[in-house]
């Protein structure tokens, strides 16, 4: 399956953004669906995750309550709504499907990886 992230850009402080992963040459079939992030100079970190029924997520402690994960199975697609954003939510957002239904925060349990979506918040 290939992933393509959209939706980055440059948003102030406070503001919103909504990212979205699509699916091409198979659909997530029974697959969970994870956002990670990765900043200059630091390590590719989790950042949410939602079974392939969309009836379980799981957030880092750093964005909850602020984004919101949802996937449209009908579109293939996954998005990830981003409120109250902060300077230091600015990373390249990669979203990643998982072999099972179920996934967690650890990189290794993903298999297909998108190429990644700049995403900027200005102070």
């Amino acid at each position: 399956v290939q992933l393509q992230a959209s939706g980055g850009g440059l948003v102030q402080a406070g503001g919103s953004q909504r990212l979205s992963c699509s699916a091409s040459g198979r659909t997530f079939s029974n697959n969970a669906v994870g956002w990670f992030r990765q900043a200059p100079g630091k390590e590719r970190e989790f950042v949410a995750t939602i079974s392939w029924t969309g009836s379980g997520t799981y957030y880092a402690d750093s964005v909850k309550g602020r984004f919101t994960i949802s996937r449209d199975n009908a579109r293939n697609t996954v998005y990830l709504q981003m409120d109250s954003l902060k300077p230091e939510d600015t990373a390249v957002y990669y979203c990643a499907a998982a072999l099972r239904s179920v996934g967690g925060k650890d990189r290794q349990e993903y298999r297909y990886w998108g190429q990644g979506t700049q995403v900027t918040v200005s102070s």
